[in-house]
């Protein structure tokens, strides 16, 4: 199944965690500033950066949508990679800002209304619940799909974090308590953001889809009944999920068509549905520029 037969079922699900999510930004922020709890406050600005990088994925979505052009022959997938991208870096960033205003609230105490952080919390739980049950079944679609789920997720695990750190709060009084939850909740979320942005980085770059080995591949091309050289193999993915493929393969007269369709067949096993391949005779590459050597 095609990335675009995701598309209508991603595009609801994206809408509804928006609203969700928007609401409980306000929800937290008011809360936060209200009960002076930093894990609060640090949750709210989790959701601020989670509604506005859902949104700019559901911008990326309805791009991405559009066909193949004359000018875009690949499409328009490759705005989700790069709105992925921008999601990932932007949640690490916030998380980094977490970490600085939490170890400078080690140094100042701070009277915290426990009942407003733990009912905002609540509710919150409860709504980044629902958002990420819409959304663990749409992350496998594209990056941009596991970059709004990354979001909801990091809002969850805020969420857990703040309810905690009220209840250790309201029953010893150990006011600590809510710093120490802002940085759990940074700890938990940037591994996930640097691997998400690493990953982006490497489908914008052109490089070779995680888990596809150029080597493998070269010598799996190599076995095939007739192949005598391989050169100029190219892999990479528009979109992080779908690997694509261009090749030179040098092979026997007459053994074109046979060659090829094995070929074609010894890829797809390997998982890389959509390959350019062309078929050269012995000597041939004397007379062209080879790319990358």
């Amino acid at each position: 199944m095609s990335g675009h037969d995701h598309a209508p079922t991603s595009l609801k699900s994206l809408v509804g965690v928006i609203a969700l999510t928007g609401t409980i930004f306000f929800a937290e922020l008011f809360a936060g500033l209200f009960s002076g709890s930093l894990a609060l406050l640090s949750d709210a600005m989790h959701m601020l950066s989670d509604s506005t990088g859902l949104i700019l994925a559901l911008l990326a979505l309805l791009i991405g949508r559009r066909p193949p052009s004359s000018r875009a022959t690949f499409g328009h997938r490759r705005v989700e990679v790069l709105a992925a991208a921008i999601n990932a870096v932007a949640v690490t960033l916030i998380s980094a800002w977490i970490v600085v205003e939490a170890l400078g609230r080690f140094r100042s105490g701070a009277e915290i209304d426990t009942s407003m952080m733990l009912l905002v919390a609540v509710i919150g739980l409860v709504a980044n619940g629902l958002s990420a049950t819409i959304l663990v079944r749409r992350q496998h679609d594209s990056l941009n799909m596991r970059g709004a789920y990354l979001h909801v997720l990091s809002d969850l695990l805020g969420s857990v974090a703040v309810i905690v750190a009220g209840v250790i709060i309201h029953f010893t009084g150990f006011i600590a308590a809510d710093t120490i939850a802002s940085l759990i909740i940074a700890a938990l979320v940037i591994p996930r953001s640097v691997s998400l942005a690493s990953t982006s980085v490497r489908v914008l770059l052109n490089q070779a889809p995680e888990g596809v080995d150029t080597r493998e591949v070269e010598e799996r091309l190599r076995r095939v009944s007739g192949v005598c050289e391989v050169h100029d193999l190219h892999l990479w993915s528009t979109d992080g999920n779908h690997p694509l493929a261009t090749c030179h393969l040098v092979v026997a007269r007459g053994n074109a068509s046979r060659v090829l369709d094995a070929a074609q067949a010894a890829l797809r096993e390997m998982g890389i549905e959509h390959a350019t391949i062309q078929i050269e005779e012995p000597g041939h590459r004397e007379h062209e520029e080879v790319c990358g050597h």
